[in-house]
């Protein structure tokens, strides 16, 4: 009955936040449209003090109340469900999908600045509201545009790494030791061995490292690209382009239509709370007080592994693979026979189903507008399009998947492929520099609110035998 009850009371604690964010996000994008101030860190200094005494107040009077009860299943299936961390910049909801400081991907495709009216949101400004939970205007985007522009220098030894690497090596190799010898400049590691910085100011030199990461990020990934497989010939950074159209520009790909399209990536791709492995390996190891380059190089490490970001990699190769062996035209009765094949073969159909949803990612609804709106006729999206009719059905009949939904991987390829970015590769390096906004926002976070060294207990099998039998 007191697992009942505690079950019930976190429902209606969820209905309730639920209902109250719709309402309060129409209320914050008034109150946010007016504000004139340009400097991002200024604004976190008027509300990080807000924010650090709303913890304190949780810890007094709410400390020890039970958020939930863990399972042997929870133990022995990777902790999956636990609610155990915290993470402000983004909350994941089962049936809606994620939510930026409470809006959903179309709420931000409305009020966020775009380079162009009606067009797909700049990346800075999801920064900004991911950092001070306020919609930017257009100014204030700007601003920290050309404040990014600015820290993008990357010193020469940092290629020099790189070039250490074989051709061979993976992207995300590459691009995680170039973000490791960044590391040596680090204003976090230097304050902290100077002793120069109370604890409560730690935020300072991490919102520092973490700005830097963010703006010298697509300058190592671009390199990586060009290094691997444009001969080496590389692209400066343009001073005079956005965070998003840069990068893109940078890769050596300048039509309009795609930096459009790496705005929509970056954007959406930014952040997805804190339980997924690539965000969760950012806070635990920079729960050890590691700098946002260490932190955010262990997270590149967990992105990069098949079960997670490298997936976007897998899905383009396999729907290549039907086209291969069945062809452009397809039909549905040869997909699902096809699809039937991947399965019975012992694999799964990449990009669909997912740890916490539980319908359609909202990510991939937003790349399939894109598409509908810009590429519409390419063969590719035609098929991904049919693989949404027949695949849910068939991993339903199958009865063993939760979500037989497709994730964002089971897009973003395709639209990469179109505009001529076709060495799937290579995708994943573009999940790492769109992960740097969130996973940097919340390590400033992390540091603003003094959240301790984790360190969750383990057990073994004696241990949950034991304790089984005493609680028959």
């Amino acid at each position: 009955m007191v697992f009942l009850r505690s079950v019930s009371a976190i429902s209606r604690l969820r209905s309730r936040v639920a209902k109250q964010s719709s309402v309060s996000n129409s209320v914050r994008w008034i109150q946010t449209q007016g504000s004139s101030d340009l400097d991002l860190k200024s604004q976190l200094q008027e509300i990080i003090p807000e924010q650090q005494d709303r913890l304190k107040k949780l810890k007094s009077q709410h400390g020890t109340v039970p958020v939930g009860n863990i399972t042997v299943d929870m133990v022995l299936g990777g902790m999956r469900g636990m609610t155990g961390l915290l993470w402000e910049t983004s909350l994941l909801d089962a049936e809606e999908g994620i939510r930026f400081r409470g809006m959903s991907i179309p709420e931000c495709q409305k009020v966020l600045p775009a380079a162009q009216p009606g067009g797909e949101p700049l990346p800075e400004g999801l920064l900004w509201l991911l950092l001070t939970g306020k919609v930017p205007n257009k100014e204030q985007v700007d601003a920290l545009s050309k404040e990014l522009a600015s820290r993008a220098a990357v010193p020469d030894y940092v290629y020099k790494a790189i070039n250490a690497l074989p051709l061979t090596a993976h992207p995300m190799t590459q691009f995680a030791s170039g973000v490791m010898a960044l590391q040596v400049e680090s204003e976090f590691q230097k304050a902290y061995e100077e002793g120069v910085v109370h604890k409560s100011k730690f935020w300072e030199p991490t919102f520092e490292d973490a700005l830097n990461l963010i703006a010298r990020v697509p300058v190592v990934a671009s390199y990586v690209y060009r290094r691997m497989f444009k001969d080496g010939s590389i692209i400066p950074l343009d001073d005079s382009l956005d965070y998003g159209a840069n990068f893109s520009h940078m890769l050596g790909f300048d039509s309009p239509q795609m930096k459009e399209l790496m705005r929509l990536y970056v954007t959406i791709h930014s952040d997805h709370e804190g339980g997924n492995v690539s965000a969760h390996a950012g806070h635990l190891v920079g729960s050890a007080l590691s700098d946002p380059y260490l932190a955010f190089a262990a997270a590149l490490n967990g992105l990069a592994g098949p079960l997670h970001g490298l997936a976007n990699q897998e899905v383009l190769l396999w729907i290549k693979s039907v086209v291969e062996e069945c062809g452009e035209n397809i039909s549905k009765e040869q997909l699902k026979d096809y699809v039937w094949k991947t399965l019975n073969s012992g694999k799964v159909v990449p990009g669909y189903g997912h740890g916490v949803l539980r319908k359609t990612d909202p990510r991939y609804l937003c790349q399939r507008e894109f598409a509908l709106k810009h590429l519409p006729d390419d063969p590719l999206f035609q098929l991904v399009s049919k693989l949404y009719e027949v695949v849910p059905p068939i991993l339903t009949e199958l009865g063993k998947v939760k979500n037989p939904w497709p994730n964002v991987d089971a897009h973003s390829g395709v639209l990469l492929n179109y505009y001529g970015l076709t060495e799937a590769r290579y995708y994943t390096v573009l999940f790492g520099v769109s992960r740097s906004l969130g996973i940097c926002s919340q390590l400033i976070w992390d540091r603003a609110l003094g959240l301790p060294l984790e360190r969750p207990k383990s057990v073994n099998m004696d241990w949950l035998d034991k304790f089984m039998s005493l609680s028959r």
